[in-house]
């Protein structure tokens, strides 16, 4: 069964699987926000990706000389997490450190996510508590994937993506997942970037050096749309599987391996050291018009 949360603009719905969003429904206006992950394109609908971003280079790291294997994005996402607690408004679940995680990332962690609703937003915590008096290394991130077009109303290039402080986007090139040494400018008319399919063809748009702190997704169809907001994420994805009727907004705290990269955990760009007993937080949010 799924937790859910409602109120009367709003009505979400969670699995304890990845403490992952499965359902974000619009009430007032009958719009199902959420891509309903149709295996035959992506199976899933806002996967959370921890503890890295993107995909290490052969899948592997080395820390204290020790190599470790970890999948594309991490394991947070297909584990199943803890329901800490609930109130009308509010859930909070949580991942802690295993025998299993153990053998993949030598880490004492507990992670922590807190989904919260205020009349038409949604708002996602990730909260990281380290569990030792070592450093804990880690990145995390949001996948959340938003139907396009919404309730299967016009076609996915009515739809476009409006950024309140980028003229154009650099985005870093990657190839066999990893990050390479190129990028791709795509200038904004007027702050906007139009969907159509193409634009994912070759893998996610990464951008570095986003300066834009809130995406809306409107279209050209109605007045309706959502606004994406995130702060202290240093990295940004947008993607799409190929020919698939959604977009993810994905704010970053870490990235891909370059395809020079050493494979040292303590050197992989965008990681995170937390100091020992420290704890640390990052929001995004999602509101509705």
């Amino acid at each position: 069964m799924p937790i859910t949360l409602s109120n009367k603009y709003l009505n979400a719905e969670f699995e304890l699987k990845g403490a992952e969003l499965t359902r974000l429904k619009d009430i007032n206006n009958n719009r199902e926000l959420l891509w309903n992950a149709d295996s035959q394109y992506w199976g899933k609908h806002s996967p959370i990706l921890f503890p890295i971003v993107g995909a290490l280079k052969d899948d592997t790291y080395y820390y204290n000389n020790i190599a470790y294997k970890l999948p594309r994005h991490g394991f947070a996402r297909d584990m199943n997490f803890t329901l800490l607690q609930q109130t009308e408004n509010e859930v909070l679940l949580g991942l802690s450190a295993t025998e299993e995680t153990f053998k993949l990332y030598p880490f004492l962690f507990q992670l922590n996510v807190r989904y919260q609703l205020n009349d038409y937003e949604l708002v996602c915590n990730y909260e990281i508590e380290n569990l030792s008096q070592m450093p804990l290394l880690f990145s995390i991130g949001g996948h959340p994937a938003f139907a396009v077009p919404v309730n299967k109303q016009g076609t996915y290039e009515d739809y476009y993506l409006s950024f309140d402080e980028d003229k154009q986007l650099n985005c870093l090139n990657i190839k066999d997942n990893l990050i390479t040494d190129e990028f791709t400018v795509i200038a904004l008319k007027q702050g906007k970037l139009p969907l159509k399919h193409e634009l994912f063809y070759n893998d996610a748009l990464v951008l570095r050096d986003l300066k834009s702190k809130k995406i809306c997704l409107n279209n050209t169809k109605n007045e309706h749309g959502l606004c994406f907001s995130f702060e202290g994420f240093p990295y940004f994805g947008i993607w799409a599987a190929h020919d698939a009727n959604f977009v993810c907004l994905e704010p970053w705290c870490g990235i891909a391996d370059g395809k020079q990269h050493n494979q040292q955990l303590t050197d992989k760009e965008g990681i995170v050291s937390l100091d020992g007993g420290g704890k640390w937080k990052r929001s995004w949010s999602v509101s509705c018009y």
